[in-house]
């Protein structure tokens, strides 16, 4: 060839190569490329009935990541906190999450706990949700890429007939609580449980759940949730005598903080031991893989440090051979925070959900026999119908009151 028309060649393939950029920089799945100026511009947070706190977090680029930070009960407590990390994050790059985690959680100095780590969560979607919005990808592919095709949930249910009903929107597995006789004696009591209850209450209990198995018969799941409330010794007894109708897990059998006592309940059925809901990063779920209290551990996206710490947490797992199931009773920001992590870990068990988004976002998630398919969209894969939310903003949710119907005292909920 020569020298002339290897110059022409070269000239060829660097206007190719040109032509190729300039295409690709106008791709509409790549929005914002890596060395485009993006900036964070404000957080925003929208109360939002029935009881959660959004996020929006704005950047310079009209890119705008969702997240759902709230302490149940405490949300105008969680919306201060994301008021005073508002400062810190104004003006920054969204797209080094973890650094932007490590920076938010260490120097506060007082670190951790329901409020500040809740807070974290939050933003840590938002900017997971941003990032991948960025980069036009589902934050699964930024995580490694999916581990599975679908995203197993489970839906709540106290009823054989709300039970069946649920099976009939194709959820194939569920979650109750155990169902004492008090409710009817005291009504808006029933709640409670008290520390040692006699036979006849314990049979009554197992009867109930009994029902719920006849209902929907061997081939769902059903888990019961004992929401902490119960004391060691009634936990024992419950939990023996609901072997036989084959629980998925038994959910918080005692205070959620006693995890020597939950490790002697665990090693004491055969039953799934779960908790994890009123845990708090990878240092909290350390001490229960540890204490071997649990297999299946229950991080909330929303309260344990996002999706940045529960992939870590989910690692930790992993390496005790323990599952995850994602905790999640709030909104269908937190639910899709749920669905990216749990597409990407490879021991993922079932994902909680109570609202898939109808009246909320534009394209509510479906159950197809007991399955999620993975989002595709870019970030989280939800964008929120502001037209529908109208007549849901605003809220005064607070935790309920729960007292002793025998004699007054003040109990759990």
């Amino acid at each position: 060839m020569s020298p002339q028309s290897r110059r022409h060649a070269i000239r060829g393939a660097f206007a190719s190569m040109v032509t190729a950029g300039a295409a690709l920089s106008q791709r509409k799945d790549i929005p914002v490329l890596a060395k485009d100026n993006l900036k964070i511009t404000k957080l925003e947070t929208i109360l939002v009935k029935p009881r959660w706190l959004f996020l929006k977090i704005h950047t310079n680029a009209g890119i705008v990541g969702l997240g759902e930070p709230l302490v149940e009960g405490r949300a105008l407590t969680v919306a201060t906190a994301i008021k005073e990390i508002e400062p810190y994050l104004v003006g920054k790059d969204p797209r080094p999450v973890a650094h932007h985690w490590q920076a938010i959680y260490r120097h506060a100095f007082y670190r951790g706990g329901p409020v500040l780590t809740s807070a974290l969560s939050g933003i840590d979607q938002a900017l997971w949700d941003i990032k991948g919005k960025a980069l036009g990808v589902p934050v699964y592919e930024l995580l490694g890429g999916p581990t599975r095709n679908k995203v197993r949930v489970y839906a709540h249910a106290g009823t054989p007939e709300v039970m069946r009903a649920q099976m009939a929107k194709g959820f194939t597995a569920f979650k109750t609580g155990p169902q004492g006789s008090y409710s009817k004696a005291f009504p808006g009591g029933n709640n409670f449980h008290r520390y040692i209850e006699p036979p006849a209450e314990v049979d009554y209990i197992v009867e109930r759940f009994a029902e719920l198995r006849k209902a929907v018969g061997d081939k769902a799941d059903i888990a019961i949730d004992f929401h902490g409330r119960v004391s060691p010794a009634l936990a024992k007894v419950l939990i023996k005598k609901l072997e036989q109708y084959n629980p998925m897990f038994i959910e918080e059998p005692i205070n959620c903080q006693d995890h020597d006592i939950m490790a002697e309940i665990a090693r004491g059925t055969h039953i799934p031991i779960a908790t994890g809901e009123r845990v708090f990063t990878k240092w909290g779920f350390r001490e229960v893989l540890e204490k071997k209290a649990a297999t299946i551990l229950q991080p909330d996206l929303c309260h344990a440090g996002g999706i940045t710490e529960c992939r870590l947490i989910a690692g930790m797992a992993e390496a005790h051979y323990a599952t995850i199931a994602p905790h999640n009773p709030l909104g269908p920001i937190s639910l899709a925070a749920g669905v990216q992590l749990s597409a990407s870990i490879p021991n993922f068990l079932i994902q909680e959900q109570v609202s898939l988004g109808e009246g909320y976002v534009k394209k509510p998630l479906t159950v197809t026999n007991g399955y999620l398919d993975l989002p595709t969209a870019p970030g989280l894969g939800v964008e929120l119908d502001e037209n529908a939310m109208a007549d849901k903003i605003g809220h005064d949710w607070t935790n309920p009151q729960t007292y002793d119907g025998f004699d007054g005292s003040v109990t759990d909920w």
